[in-house]
């Protein structure tokens, strides 16, 4: 199983970005996985930002809860990021894997919030 993120960028505070994963390779086997996104900050230990269960089910840090909203397409291998009333605090490159995380990571996605 790969991960490849994107729709990071630049964005003002207070603005809004949707990431996305695409899960390629053996995708049928993240369909009963809780999938999340993660995040590092320069100089910063890689953190949970959010999860999904295979249900629906969904869960927060206590950071982003009420801004961010996670959710996932089986079928597609997708998995995606929601991102509102973005912060100078959120600037990181975002990650999905699945939680616990697998030992490959994608590249990741630069999100940089700055006036």
């Amino acid at each position: 199983v790969q991960f490849v993120e994107s729709g990071g960028g630049l964005v003002q505070p207070g603005g809004s970005l949707r990431l996305s994963c695409q899960v390629s390779g053996r995708i049928f086997s993240i369909y009963n996985k809780e999938m999340a996104w993660y995040r590092q900050a320069p100089g910063a230990q890689r953190e949970w930002v959010a999860s999904t269960t295979k249900i629906g089910g969904s869960a927060y840090a206590e950071s982003v809860k009420g801004r961010f909203t996670i959710s996932r397409d089986n079928a597609r291998g997708q998995i995606y990021l929601q991102m509102n009333s973005l912060e100078a605090e959120d600037t990181a490159v975002y990650f999905c894997n699945c939680r616990p995380p697998l030992d490959n990571w994608g590249q990741g996605t630069q999100v940089t919030v700055s006036s």
